[in-house]
């Protein structure tokens, strides 16, 4: 590698000094800003080879992200790297993600390294901790390579933001710690697809330039020769061919890392759709993928609404996830919810609280420790007869059981702080088999053959749980919907949908539209690029 003169390494150590370790078999996709097409492309990639019979796996050093998974060794990693992992048909890993940061304020993160919670940090003192990380992530992937032909590496937000080059670990100080080759995606969705790409390639540091095999545009519609003169252009000025212009793949369902974006829209026949669902959308919800297959439901019209003023009426409210539930709880209250919530009670209308938003359902949330935000009590709804305690001790555990107002079959995950106690609980919706569940040494329930889940009113008409992908298993998103006033009766009328099947075609559609861009060969040449 060649020494840069103008700037420091990503990392802060000089340019010249030799890598850590020369990691032959990994390739890193950069992105030139969020949501480029970096966790998109790292599953396309992961799953081509997978198909061909390579042992790859997914790597991601610092994820920051609301949308955590359980990993099958019990630590909590982020969502996309679960994806990336069953793409790969692997169970997951925390040395997947062995750092995630997971927003509990404006200034703030609960820290996680290798699966469990150090604790809250502000962005200042993060930023002074992280030198102490790369060892960590090194160690983590190289843990990887050990057991897998290839990894594919993702890389965060962008290379190219100047104020975080030192000390970086996500990006290019990942890639020179390794020294690993990169491929750098930009969305040309967002307009400006030349100027994203040669304004990041120009930021970067001229070790980091070579690190640079090639460009990715993403989501391209038309005809791909329009864009010949630019393509030309780039390679020009930076010498870096453009590898591939992946076309924009309609209604293509790949869950996304952290938040909604316009391309997960899916298109469908508005006259199909008979149960309306809201989703409550406060400032700290977490697990959104909670919800893709209703939103893939043909017979569902999902809305996701943050102010109170934009309902217009439901069959079925939901309060997700949260990081901060007193904070968000707080929100809601400030927002007018309680009384919308409790008008559409009257009405006949159904509520369903997850995790955060099933502590919410209660009488009141404790927080005396100040695990998420300041030590104090915040009021619930007081729509189920109990209060929760946050807890240090994270509840962290993969799960499945059955129904006990139904016989359907659950599979889930919990990631929760705090332990719920109350007569509510006496009228719980599942039963958890031990046998079936990764339980954490925090656990309430370790000294038990099975546990129940969850709690519904009297009337039957508010429930809530802990646990996270209730509706992704058919047999409970028919009991759910059923139960939110769904006819599931009338079998011309009632589509039965097995989201983790469609999970997986989709999965193979997005890797059968990449490999017509990226032929296995040329593949496999870039990740043994030295």
């Amino acid at each position: 590698m060649q020494q840069d003169s103008q700037l420091p390494a990503a990392n802060g150590t000089a340019v010249g000094r030799k890598s850590l370790f020369n990691a032959a078999s990994t390739l890193m996709i950069q992105g030139t800003t969020s949501d480029a097409g970096k966790s998109i492309l790292v599953t396309a990639l992961c799953r081509i080879l997978k198909r061909h019979g390579y042992s790859v796996a997914p790597f991601k050093s610092q994820n920051m992200a609301l949308n955590s998974a359980v990993a099958a060794d019990g630590g909590e990693i982020g969502r996309a790297q679960a994806v990336q992992a069953e793409a790969c048909e692997l169970l997951p890993s925390t040395l997947m993600n062995p750092v995630l940061l997971k927003p509990n304020s404006e200034l703030g993160a609960q820290v996680i390294i290798n699966g469990q919670a150090i604790g809250n940090m502000k962005a200042d003192e993060y930023h002074q901790f992280k030198p102490k990380l790369l060892q960590t992530v090194v160690e983590s992937h190289q843990q990887l390579l050990q057991q897998h032909q290839m990894v594919i590496v993702e890389g965060a937000g962008s290379p190219a933001e100047i104020n975080l080059r030192q000390h970086d670990i996500a990006n290019m100080g990942f890639a020179e710690a390794i020294d690993c080759p990169v491929i750098i995606v930009a969305d040309i969705d967002r307009g400006g697809v030349f100027a994203h790409l040669y304004g990041t390639y120009a930021l970067l540091s001229e070790s980091e330039k070579s690190r640079v095999v090639g460009f990715v545009i993403n989501r391209f519609r038309g005809d791909v020769s329009l864009l010949q003169s630019g393509l030309d252009w780039l390679k020009q000025q930076t010498s870096v061919p453009v590898l591939a212009v992946i076309p924009f793949i309609p209604n293509l369902h790949i869950e996304a890392e952290d938040s909604l974006t316009s391309s997960q829209h899916v298109t469908r026949n508005d006259q199909d759709q008979k149960l309306t669902v809201v989703v409550i959308q406060y400032p700290r919800t977490s697990n959104h993928t909670d919800f893709d297959a209703l939103r893939l439901h043909p017979q569902v019209d999902i809305q996701f609404i943050r102010e109170s003023g934009d309902f217009s009426g439901a069959d079925l409210i939901i309060l997700p996830g949260s990081k901060n539930v007193r904070g968000d709880m707080s929100w809601l209250e400030q927002q007018g919810w309680p009384d919308i919530i409790q008008r559409h009670l009257r009405f006949g209308g159904k509520v369903l609280g997850i995790c955060g938003g099933f502590q919410m359902l209660g009488d009141a949330i404790h927080d005396p420790d100040a695990i998420e935000s300041q030590c104090g009590s915040s009021r619930g709804l007081g729509l189920l007869a109990m209060e929760t305690r946050l807890t240090g001790n994270k509840v962290l555990r993969n799960i499945q059981g059955q129904g006990l107002l139904s016989d359907c079959q659950v599979a889930g995950y919990e990631i929760h702080a705090g332990v719920s106690q109350g007569a509510a609980l006496d009228s719980p919706l599942f039963r958890i088999r031990l046998s079936d569940t990764q339980v954490s040494e925090t656990s309430p329930h370790v000294n038990d053959e099975y546990f129940d889940d969850g709690a519904h009113s009297p009337d039957h008409q508010v429930y809530g749980s802990y646990i996270h992908g209730l509706f992704d298993q058919p047999s409970t998103l028919h009991f759910l919907l059923k139960w939110s006033g769904l006819n599931m009766d009338d079998a011309e009328n009632t589509s039965d949908f097995d989201y983790p099947a469609f999970r997986l075609q989709q999965m193979d559609r997005l890797a059968d539209a990449v490999e017509q861009e990226i032929s296995l060969d040329h593949l496999l040449t870039l990740v043994k690029a030295q």
